[in-house]
Formats: structure tokens, C-alpha cells, sequence
């Protein structure tokens, strides 16, 4: 029985992007694990998911891939715009190693943070408040790189003034033959920084959607708030800011590169990921499913392989 079957003319109804087709989703969430691996018609011939067979084998790989595109700009003397996610994290540390072993600095590197928490007008948490991206960021890459790390003055962060400069920074990066990769992690909702499903209603064209750089102080899902709830506030829902600032798909779709990154298992079996990881990988671009789209691009979607299944129910 389709779930959204039972749910008409219910609360629910309307929970769920109205976009949303869920006998798709079923179709995309009902393949076999061994199939995750094979190409699809809609991704970019550059394109490809890396099964990791566990956690420190997946932070390891994606931290290599994040210090191996420093690396090779740096030697070909290219500037280096990243737009970087806090979620996944444990990649920073690596990237960290990674650099240091190889005594390569990042001065060529301008790094732009996707999103923070906000209120509804744009406003931020404090830049030392232990739940700001701009807090975690310093902590987990910035700060350890010591010497080698990105100038002050070259790190962005989703501010309510500085968000709406990126476009134009990012811009004149790529004027200057920069080259533009966009670090992610994939969100319950598909969503890619916090660029959510449900903004697609807005727009009368998927031409329309990508033109968005960013927004200030978005809704978010709750689904989106209460994934959050569970990584990063110990499940206190009520900690959980419900607004963001975030880049958009206008900025986003304009990567040179993609790196990124589904590593959302929990214990017992359990996980908050499989599905939109499987959607990503099969419901083909739509502007009601985000990360839909990041296949279109060249890069790499590395994965934990307990999500890809098989995704049936299961009583932990």
C-alpha cells in the first residue's frame, strides 16, 4: 500500500512537498544495493557515488578529496572558491592531515560557508555561540590548519549582509579563472545547503528556481528541524532555530565540481538517510527534490553503504 494512499484529506496531506510523487520515491527506494552503483541516463558523465564501508573510511576518503582539490589548484596556481556545508563534518579533520603531510597551504582558497541559523529577518547566532557554522567551521578547519589555513579576509560566512555578496563575489572568482566546488551533505528532506523542497511551489519554472542565489531567514521543513534535532542538539527539538539563511541553486548549480557526502546511520540499524540518499540518486532532476540535481554535475557523492539498503521495515 502507497503511504500518501492513507493520509488524503488528512493533516498530513498537506505535510509532504505538494511536488512530492511518492509512487516515484517508492520506485527509487526499492532498488537493490547492488544496483547503486549503476549510471543513470540523467548523470553527468563525470559523476559518480563512492560506497565507503564505514565511518572512518568515509570521513578519510571525502577529507582526501576535499585536500586533494587544494592541492592540485594550489600547483597549477588556480584560485579556489569552495562553498562548504557544517554536516558532514569529520572530513575537515582529514582534510586537515592531509594538508599538512603534504605542507600545503590554502592562501589561494575563498571559502564560503552555505548557511547558518537565523531569525526570520536574517539575524545570526553569535560567532562564538557552539551552535554557529561560523563557530564550527573555525574549530574544525580553519583554526587546525594553522599556517596553512585560508586568509581571514578570504572565509565568508551566511551573514544577513554578507550572504547577498556571494554571487558577485563567486563571479568574479570565476573571471579570474577560479575554479568552484561545492562541498555538501544531503538533507531528509533533499535539501542542499538549506535550499528546501517546498520553496519550488514559489516559482512557475525549474528555469526560474535556478536562478536563486540565496535566501535570508527561509522556513525551514520540519522534517529539516527535527533531522537537526537528532545530529546536532541531543533531540531537544525546541533548541533548534526554525529559520536559516542559505545559497541556493543559483549558486550551487554553478560548481565546477561537486564533493559530497551521505553518512547518516545511527544505531541498531536505524538511519535518517536512505531515502533521499536513493532519491538523489534516481528521481532525475526536479526542482521539488534539490539534490536531484547534484548528479547532473561532475564530482563525487561519497556514501555509507548501509544506505544503500535494502530499505525495508524493520523493528529496532
Amino acid at each position: 500500500m502507497n503511504f500518501m494512499n492513507t493520509v488524503k484529506g488528512s493533516l498530513l496531506e498537506n505535510f509532504y512537498p505538494k511536488g512530492w510523487d511518492f509512487n516515484r520515491i517508492d520506485e527509487c527506494c526499492s532498488n537493490k544495493p547492488e544496483e547503486v552503483l549503476e549510471r543513470q541516463s540523467f548523470w553527468n558523465k563525470d559523476f559518480s557515488p563512492v560506497m565507503c564501508e564505514n565511518i572512518h573510511d568515509f570521513d578519510m576518503m571525502m577529507g582526501h578529496e576535499i585536500a586533494m582539490e587544494i592541492k592540485t589548484t594550489k600547483e597549477k596556481g588556480q584560485k579556489l572558491a569552495m562553498i562548504l556545508p557544517v554536516g558532514p563534518m569529520g572530513m575537515y579533520k582529514w582534510a586537515v592531515y592531509f594538508l599538512k603531510e603534504w605542507k600545503t597551504d590554502a592562501k589561494h582558497v575563498y571559502g564560503f560557508n552555505m548557511d547558518e541559523w537565523s531569525d526570520k529577518d536574517g539575524n545570526t547566532l553569535k560567532s562564538n555561540d557552539p551552535a554557529a557554522f561560523q563557530n564550527a567551521m573555525i574549530d574544525a578547519f580553519y583554526g587546525p590548519l594553522g599556517e596553512l589555513t585560508v586568509p581571514v579576509n578570504q572565509r565568508n560566512f551566511a551573514t544577513r549582509e554578507n550572504l547577498p555578496t556571494y554571487a558577485e563575489k563567486i563571479a568574479s572568482l570565476k573571471k579570474e579563472g577560479a575554479k568552484l566546488v561545492t562541498v555538501f551533505g544531503i538533507g531528509r528532506m533533499c535539501h542542499i545547503a538549506f535550499w528546501e523542497p517546498q520553496f519550488a511551489e514559489e516559482f512557475k519554472s525549474d528555469e526560474d528556481w535556478k536562478k536563486e542565489t540565496h535566501r535570508i531567514g527561509a522556513m525551514l521543513h520540519p522534517l529539516t528541524i527535527e533531522q537537526n534535532a537528532i545530529t546536532s542538539f541531543k533531540s531537544r527539538t525546541s533548541l533548534v532555530p526554525c529559520r536559516a539563511n542559505t545559497i541556493g541553486p543559483g549558486l550551487f548549480l554553478q560548481s565546477d565540481k561537486i564533493i559530497g557526502g551521505c553518512d547518516g546511520t545511527l544505531a541498531r540499524g536505524m538511519m535518517w538517510q536512505g531515502m533521499s540518499f536513493w532519491m538523489t540518486l534516481r528521481y532525475s532532476p526536479s526542482r521539488w527534490v534539490p539534490s536531484s540535481y547534484m548528479p547532473t554535475l561532475p564530482g563525487k557523492l561519497f556514501f555509507l553503504k548501509e544506505l544503500a539498503g535494502p530499505l525495508n521495515a524493520e523493528c529496532n
